[in-house]
């Protein structure tokens, strides 16, 4: 009888042991912030989805950087490109993702992370005709999303290249897919997209378009471009968001794992040499 006393009261302690355990792991987290990551899931390879699951450069790099965090807890959700950042406006998302470029009009709104990759800006074309220079636009016809960095970068050329024929941009609506305008080059409604590089080779070479991809030789703005960011909001928590990410991102430089998953979603390693 005191046999089975002694080996109930065992199972017992190890019973208490468990569910305090399993208590403080689920108060621990509990006690994590939620983090909700914004992106558009359509501008692979830095973010889509594949099997319903979100896929690409951006969110691998994101799941590195919160990886075993005992402070944040993220999560992931798809939404139309401009309303990624109306959604970091109303704190519904606290991150945004999706190959964001530095630009002044973003720059006073919200806060920029240290770079996560490195991209040149490439027009796509009809194949066996290449533009290299924004010059070489004019007067031809492209579409974008308004408020992108690509759209900007036109709509300043325009503006400063008054005695020239314009650059004719025709805006798609939200939720457009790259894919959708790079099939309008074939169809010939329009003759250009300007995209970066990566994005740019990657979507003809994964969808088998016939089309050409040429970097820009000239500069364009700033020793920024090309740079893409993570996106966060001009307030208390997005500036302690932001220490904690690009604390992490020196580190995941440092051990090689953006040129590791650079390698693995470009093609080549375009973050070994950011500053």
């Amino acid at each position: 009888m005191k046999k089975k006393l002694g080996t109930f009261a065992i199972l017992i302690t190890l019973a208490t042991c468990f569910l305090v355990a399993c208590s403080s792991q689920s108060q621990s987290e509990s006690s994590r912030t939620k983090i909700t990551i914004a992106t558009d899931s359509d501008t692979a390879p830095f973010t889509f989805k594949k099997d319903g699951q979100f896929k690409g450069y951006d969110i691998d790099v994101l799941k590195a950087i919160f990886k075993d965090s005992d402070k944040y807890e993220i999560s992931f959700i798809t939404t139309a490109f401009d309303s990624i950042l109306t959604g970091v406006d109303a704190d519904r998302y606290q991150i945004a993702a999706n190959d964001f470029n530095y630009n002044q009009e973003r720059a006073e709104k919200y806060l920029f992370s240290d770079p996560i990759s490195k991209s040149n800006y490439a027009v796509t074309s009809k194949s066996g005709t290449s533009y290299d220079s924004l010059d070489q636009l004019s007067g031809k016809k492209t579409e974008a999303l308004a408020g992108s960095n690509y759209a900007q970068i036109l709509e300043n050329w325009n503006k400063a290249n008054p005695d020239k024929e314009p650059i004719q941009i025709n805006y798609a609506a939200a939720g457009t897919a790259l894919t959708t305008r790079v099939q309008h080059i074939e169809n010939g409604s329009i003759d250009f997209i300007l995209y970066d590089a990566i994005s740019s080779q990657y979507i003809v070479k994964d969808q088998g378009f016939d089309l050409t991809v040429t970097q820009l030789k000239t500069d364009i703005g700033s020793e920024k471009d090309g740079l893409e960011y993570l996106l966060f909001a001009k307030t208390k928590e997005g500036k302690e968001l932001k220490r904690f990410v690009d604390k992490r991102i020196k580190e995941l430089k440092e051990d090689g794992t953006l040129s590791d998953l650079s390698t693995t979603y470009f093609g080549g390693d375009f973050a070994s040499n950011l500053n």
